[in-house]
């Protein structure tokens, strides 16, 4: 029985796709699904011209295509096997090993990007469990992306080659320049920015577990993948919901050091993210990215700087909010029934830290961001969405950086440096 052999047996949805046993040198093993995709070349090369890790590479790219894909959608997915295979045969010599596998178009209703990133990951999981290997890291990226020269590098030093940590997301950005027309750069300057715009506003807000969630820039150690359930079959935000289940045990750590840099293209094919949102931004000429007010993480920051009160507060108390929050949260946690949950955590806690601990688990990102939808819906009373420029250059004045005329490319300079 190996490490993996309870979860391959009762949790995956596909037999095992590829013949024979990894090399035990193989340490990384990375996936793409892929989906009417002629680009995916690039990709490839893009990893053949990394350095070289002190360990073996495999990629599998998983080629898909969901119940309804038109015939040009499946002869390009014919076209990129046929190309991956003449590759594979060009490239006989590279250290990365590739395997590929075409589905065909699958019948399931629910098939989509979660359900394809899921099989491919189960399967370099069953290929690590065939070595003996839970801390051989499992790579998710998309077809869209390439990558910078040390990524496979980093990932063996910060990750594979490190017993205590056990996923990461991995620093990403976009193209803001080249070939595509103004307005799709002008839009995916927009959107990185509302992206880091968030992710600095939950560190303002005092949150501990502050991660990106993109699908294209994850990476996580077979055991620990095993032992999160693996990935779910959404059909969006497959990435969102599972690095919530890896956070909370610890382990998971943002890794600045390589990029990721996916496509700047539309995109109808996934409901959230990149593309549909240049899309949307595209289709209907809208010059703004609307993005959460400020205010809405200063109301989450007087919350989570006084979570601990709670713990210190006597049984019927817990409905006695800290300080003065702002009307709209305290309104969202009483019809998420606070006062019980706050209860039920403190009965199941024998120590602050324990406390703390579960109440984020409980309030994790995917909460926040039901309480930034709540407060920021259509007729509600509390808060206005207002354009992402404005929003990012209010949260600079709020950390004391300088102030300035800054245009929202400036500023997406800033926030990539913060984060770096």
């Amino acid at each position: 029985m190996g490490f993996a052999s309870a979860y391959l047996a009762n949790k995956t949805i596909r037999d095992q796709l590829f013949a024979g046993i990894p090399e035990k040198n193989t340490g990384i093993i990375i996936i793409i699904p892929a989906f009417d995709e002629p680009g995916i070349i690039n990709a490839l090369e893009s990893l053949h011209s990394c350095e070289e890790p002190p360990c073996s590479i495999e990629l599998i790219v998983l080629i898909n295509a969901p119940p309804g894909a038109d015939g040009s959608q499946i002869e390009q997915n014919n076209i990129t096997y046929r190309e991956l295979q003449a590759w594979k045969e060009k490239n006989s010599r590279s250290y990365i090993k590739l395997l590929c596998h075409n589905t065909g178009m699958q019948p399931r209703r629910d098939w989509g990007v979660g359900m394809a990133r899921k099989i491919a990951m189960d399967e370099a999981a069953r290929r690590f469990n065939n070595i003996d290997k839970p801390g051989g890291v499992i790579v998710s990226l998309d077809a869209d992306c390439s990558v910078s020269d040390n990524y496979l590098l980093e990932l063996y030093n910060e990750l594979y080659s490190n017993p205590g940590r056990k996923a990461c997301s991995v620093y990403f950005e976009h193209p803001l320049e080249g070939d595509l027309p103004p307005e799709i750069y002008n839009a995916v300057i927009q959107y990185e920015l509302h992206l880091r715009y968030y992710y600095q506003g939950l560190k303002y807000s005092s949150y501990p577990w502050v991660f990106h969630t993109l699908g294209s820039a994850l990476a996580v150690k077979a055991g620990d993948y095993v032992k999160a359930g693996g990935m779910n079959k959404r059909q969006g935000a497959e990435d969102f919901y599972f690095i919530q289940k890896l956070v909370p045990s610890g382990g998971f750590f943002y890794l600045n050091r390589a990029t990721v840099i996916p496509s700047a293209r539309r995109s109808l094919r996934v409901p959230f993210g990149t593309g549909p949102v240049i899309n949307n931004m595209c289709s209907s000429r809208t010059k703004d990215y609307l993005t959460y007010n400020p205010e809405s993480f200063e109301s989450l920051k007087e919350l989570f700087d006084n979570v601990l009160q709670f713990w210190e507060m006597d049984a019927g108390q817990s409905d006695k909010f800290p300080g003065m929050l702002k009307p709209g949260l305290e309104e969202f946690l009483r019809i998420n029934h606070w006062s019980a949950k706050i209860t039920e955590i403190k009965n199941n806690t024998s120590s602050p830290s324990s406390f703390r601990k579960r109440f984020y688990t409980w309030f994790n990102m995917f909460r926040i961001v039901k309480y930034l939808n709540f407060v920021h819906s259509a007729g509600s009373p509390y808060l206005v969405r207002m354009p992402v420029r404005h929003a990012a250059a209010r949260m600079l004045e709020q950390e004391r950086h300088p102030a300035g005329a800054y245009d929202a490319k400036d500023l997406l300079g800033i926030y990539r440096e913060l984060e770096k």
